[in-house]
């Protein structure tokens, strides 16, 4: 991820998102673990085929769990989000077990990872609201958040004007260290912690180091819950930086804090806990700004709980993690959760590089120090790796820096392994007075702000190649560091965050994924007490909110935006709700220029950005929408050609596919189009590759009659619509149209991706739906 320098504590916020099991199985597959020794297991059970000797299902569970160990005890007992239980196992323990009847599936324990204001202005959502429609049904909309926890003391859960907690409300305010039930309040009205899992793996939380309850110790939690639905807070900023008044998307929407991560990772078995427990407790939309794997869905922990929240009626929205601009590195790729990437504000944080020579160069940074501490005059520069002895001397890890060489000078140190801030720390620590942090060839251009503990900017890769050029050829080189403040305005805006995942979707390429992108950079929310703005230990400073970056951060941004359509049509699905954010997103600047990719300077694409950057106002108003029901996602995991026991593990429930009927990924109901021809020619060859899309539109807004167009930036493929006009007279009226694409003409052997658009228009509202053209 690299989008928030941060301590050991937190580097897995921050870092590139990946998944590991705790018992060192391939990130991507869920194979056996490699050791004897016992370790976690995820057991799924087929309930429907409990015998008719037990009276109740968890006496079946455990008789089947003593077959293979007779010390063995189910941690938890799931209900909800699956069915099943947890536990400890040897492998060859939970390889007999697999063999038990009624057993679908056991999966070892996957440690997940966490994907780590201005934004309702930038999003048209002002201080005032005469746009959106006045009613106290988003107050009845509660938000379940799974993450570090919560720090309850916030101003951000202010209770303040909200009235009694809604009565479908079903949770509870959890009990522990520093924390208690007189802690939830009309606002934060649930608050749980889910630890088994953790401690069956690294052992028993150290309460002295993190608090084994509710409280977030970490501030991730705090800032992800407050993003999503924080109360309005005025005089809010860090250290003068971003000052306003903050407020989350749906400031008067109800916040449940599932806290499931631990200063050791977020385990599978306390995930699908909290999942479990999320959906008896009664929540609307679920926030998860953690990371899944790219393996099959039905090996997937939150895969295969999000899709019994969907059944419930409830929206998941889940980062689509932070190991861009790579291609097929988004996680959380299943059609039933809502997938998001990240972009920029129109705010930055500017702070000039001057050098002896004269020249400027442009950065960021949130220092807020003593002011005289920051050299204002030009000051002794070096280069790390010109003051270390160590190979990697220039990236100023801990204990490789000379102080001799580095004493009352600024030091240049280049991004990469170790947080942005440990390596100001570091360069502290040796005696230096400031530092300029380089971004290489991986980083490219993408800038992210951080509160330094000593004067310190960010610079990209082209200015940082200029500044070490001099470095090394002047003499006698200086350098001072000039911090502006806050600046607003900035374009253009928003641009994709390099950082952010992009697909294809590596487990299912005809689903196009991310499905959309919102602010996650350099975004100002609540923060714990707990811990200094850096995260790291010897960072003793406190503060009520914090900057930080990250899909961590634009998740709960959809989250929020979510629980506001949610209030605003109760009656809509999660599919609905997420296709109005998809298909009112906008792809262009108001010049009409194309949304820009930081990471390439480029216009991004549907890869990167999904169906857009998410636009609230218009998504209250769709016209049209796309819906699905859990029988569309069942035939579509049939067209995966999923096994009974694979979809039973997702569904709950014995389901078979229908032998005579032809099922189609193409055919899911999907507000968007990944379309993947098979075969480049070559040697002017004539390609009659055909595939076509079928899709159904619901009609929520008024009577009208909706004409299709078609954008395309390919010449090679064609693309048809038939019917192109739909007229509908009334709502809730659907109508069915299909989406032919022809590969016409030679088609190269170095055939590109290629993108383009389908929309439908009334004349007032805009429908519009992605299309990534891929060659096999």
């Amino acid at each position: 991820m690299g989008t928030m320098s941060t301590s050991v504590t937190l580097l897995f916020l921050l870092g590139l998102c990946h998944l590991s099991t705790a018992a060192a199985v391939d990130k991507n597959d869920v194979a056996k673990p490699k050791t004897t020794a016992s370790t976690t297991y995820i057991v799924h059970m087929a309930k429907s085929e409990m015998p008719a000797s037990f009276e109740h299902h968890t006496h079946w569970y455990d008789s089947s769990l003593k077959t293979v160990s007779d010390s063995a005890e189910m941690m938890y007992i799931y209900s909800n989000a699956i069915h099943g239980f947890s536990t400890k196992l040897t492998p060859e323990q939970a390889e007999t077990l697999q063999s038990q009847p009624g057993v679908l599936s056991v999966l070892p324990e996957l440690k997940y990872e966490l994907h780590t204001t201005r934004t309702p202005e930038f999003l048209g959502l002002g201080q005032t609201t005469e746009t959106i429609p006045q009613s106290n049904s988003e107050s009845d909309v509660i938000i379940g958040v799974l993450d570090t926890g919560v720090w309850p003391e916030s101003k951000s859960f202010d209770d303040t004007g909200l009235g009694p907690v809604p009565g479908s409300w079903k949770g509870a305010c959890e009990s522990g260290t520093n924390f208690n039930s007189s802690n939830c309040n009309r606002k934060l009205i649930g608050a749980r912690y889910f630890a088994k899992g953790y401690e069956a793996t690294l052992g028993p939380i150290e309460t002295s180091k993190e608090s084994k309850s509710p409280r977030d110790d970490d501030g991730h939690g705090t800032h992800t819950a407050s993003t999503a639905a924080g109360s309005v807070v005025s005089g809010a900023s860090l250290f003068g930086y971003a000052p306003g008044t903050a407020r989350g998307m749906a400031p008067r929407a109800r916040i449940a804090a599932y806290k499931v991560c631990w200063v050791g990772g977020c385990f599978s078995s306390d995930i699908v806990a909290a999942i479990d427990q999320a959906i008896a407790d009664n929540v609307n939309v679920l926030s998860m700004s953690l990371g899944g794997g790219m393996s099959d869905y039905f090996r997937d922990s939150v895969a295969i709980g999000a899709f019994s929240a969907m059944e419930k009626g409830i929206l998941i929205s889940c980062s689509a993690g932070n190991a861009g601009p790579s291609a097929y590195s988004l996680s959380n790729s299943a059609p039933w959760i809502t997938t998001v990437g990240a972009g920029t504000l129109d705010r930055d944080f500017p702070a000039f590089v001057s050098l002896g020579n004269g020249k400027n160069f442009s950065g960021v940074s949130l220092y807020r120090g003593n002011s005289n501490a920051a050299p204002t005059a030009l000051t002794p520069f070096v280069y790390a790796g010109n003051a270390s002895n160590a190979t990697s001397g220039n990236l100023c890890m801990m204990g490789t820096l000379i102080p001799e060489q580095v004493k009352g000078k600024i030091v240049m140190c280049d991004r990469g392994v170790n947080a942005r801030v440990q390596k100001g720390a570091v360069v502290k620590a040796a005696g230096g007075v400031g530092m300029i942090l380089a971004n290489t060839a991986a980083n490219g251009e993408e800038l992210v702000a951080d509160s330094h503990l000593l004067p310190a900017t960010s610079v990209g890769q082209q200015n940082a190649d200029v500044i070490k050029s001099y470095l090394l050829k002047d003499p006698n080189p200086t350098a001072t560091i000039l911090f502006e403040g806050t600046k607003v305005g900035v374009q253009p805006s928003p641009v994709v965050a390099a950082f952010s995942s992009r697909g294809p979707n590596s487990v299912t390429p005809d689903v196009l994924k991310p499905d959309i992108v919102a602010p996650g950079v350099n975004i100002l929310a609540g923060w714990s007490g707990a811990i200094g703005p850096t995260g790291l230990a010897i960072d003793a400073r406190r503060v009520a909110f914090n900057i930080i970056s990250g899909t961590s951060m634009s998740c709960p941004h959809v989250s929020g935006l979510a629980a506001l359509l949610k209030g605003a049509h109760p009656e809509w699905s999660p599919a609905a709700i997420r296709s109005a954010l998809m298909t009112t997103a906008y792809t262009a600047y108001k010049n009409g220029q194309k949304l820009q990719d930081v990471a390439t300077g480029k216009p991004s694409t549907p890869f990167d950005h999904g169906a857009g950057h998410v636009d609230p106002i218009s998504a209250l108003n769709p016209g049209l929408v796309y819906d699905l029901t859990v029988d569309d996602y069942l035939n579509f995991l049939c067209a995966l050609n999923y096994s009974a026991t694979e979809i039973n593990s997702l569904a709950k429930r014995s389901y078979t596919c229908d032998e005579k009927k032809k099922y189609s990924v193409r055919d899911l109901n999907y507000p968007s189009f990944a379309v993947n021809l098979e075969g480049r020619y070559g040697g002017g060859t004539t390609s009659s590759n055909v595939v076509k899309y079928t899709r159904t539109l619901t009609n929520v807004g008024p009577p009208g009659t909706y004409k299709a167009s078609v954008t395309s930036e390919s010449q090679l493929v064609k693309i048809s619509v038939e019917p192109e006009t739909l007229s509908f007279s009334q709502a809730n009226e659907k109508k069915v149209y299909t989406v032919t694409f022809s590969a016409v003409g030679s088609v190269a052997a170095n055939a590109v991706n290629s993108f383009g658009r389908v929309e439908w228009s009334d004349g007032k509202h805009i429908v519009g739906s992605p299309i990534a053209i891929s060659w096999n």
